[in-house]
């Protein structure tokens, strides 16, 4: 009898999340695939404009120096070859309400990101690694790829709907009369499960798919896509030749990366000589 209550919770739970997950999909215009969205752009703008922010006025922000004019001259006209490439996807105001900016943070730490509507940070650490202005531009059309591609939206409302389903779960496992200690096994259980099948291989699906915009998009700036495979090869030979499981990782591991860059690679030549483009510097 425990046991038919415990399918009987875990049915209630995944229902209820069907629901919730249907009534908060969206169709994303750049992948044609039906994504979460169950936070709207403007909120979520408006969100990371003040934790960037904040986290802007507890850093040291570089200017005035070579470095940080040349990743501000990469990334306006990184942003240019983004709105080209949207206009021939009929898509001319997809980022029409995006706030660009490119900030240099003084940091050892070898990485980049950006927040929702086009906020990136570089770290100074990574220059060393990116070497020279076609190696930033590898990363920031990355970093722009993800903004395009509304990931940061996706990425959170994964995260809302596992939180969902632990605590419709934990209700559940109450309301049925489970011991504390079943109940939180049961939770763990729930939680590892959905990441390692859920959130982890969600979040690497959007790490190939902006590699394979940025390529494109560095490529119409004019960017040799060759230095995306260099660059991650650089990455490579800095970890040792080792990375993260790609099973226990948000992102591919270095060798996957580079092989798929190098696939790619045809792929972002031919998105380039569409719109004109046909020598690389």
């Amino acid at each position: 009898m425990r046991k038919l209550h415990i399918i009987a919770a875990i049915s209630l739970v995944v229902a209820g999340i069907a629901g919730f997950s249907f009534s908060g999909c969206a169709t994303n215009p750049m992948t044609g695939r039906r994504t979460m969205a169950f936070i709207s752009n403007d909120q979520l703008f408006a969100m990371a404009a003040d934790a960037h922010g904040q986290f802007i006025s507890e850093n040291t922000v570089v200017t005035g120096t070579p470095q940080a004019e040349m990743l501000e001259r990469v990334g306006w006209t990184l942003v240019e070859a983004t709105r080209k490439w949207l206009a021939a996807q009929g898509r001319p105001h997809q980022i029409d309400g995006f706030l660009w900016s490119f900030t240099l943070i003084q940091d050892d730490t070898i990485n980049a990101w950006v927040m929702p509507g086009g906020k990136i940070v570089f770290y100074t650490g990574i220059l060393p690694v990116t070497q020279n202005e076609a190696g930033i531009a590898v990363v920031m059309g990355h970093e722009i790829a993800h903004a395009v591609l509304n990931h940061g939206q996706q990425r959170m409302s994964a995260s809302l709907l596992q939180q969902l389903g632990m605590a419709a779960l934990s209700v559940g496992m109450d309301g049925a009369g489970f011991s504390p200690e079943l109940t939180a096994v049961t939770m763990t259980a729930f939680g590892v499960g959905s990441t390692l099948f859920g959130t982890l291989p969600f979040s690497r699906r959007n790490e190939d798919e902006a590699d394979l915009l940025g390529l494109k998009l560095m490529a119409i700036a004019g960017y040799n896509p060759y230095e995306a495979v260099y660059f991650w090869e650089r990455m490579n030979a800095l970890s040792g030749g080792g990375s993260a499981s790609a099973w226990l990782s948000t992102h591919p591991s270095h060798a996957n990366r580079v092989r798929n860059l190098r696939n790619s690679i045809p792929l972002a030549k031919q998105a380039a000589a569409d719109l004109g483009v046909y020598h690389f510097r």
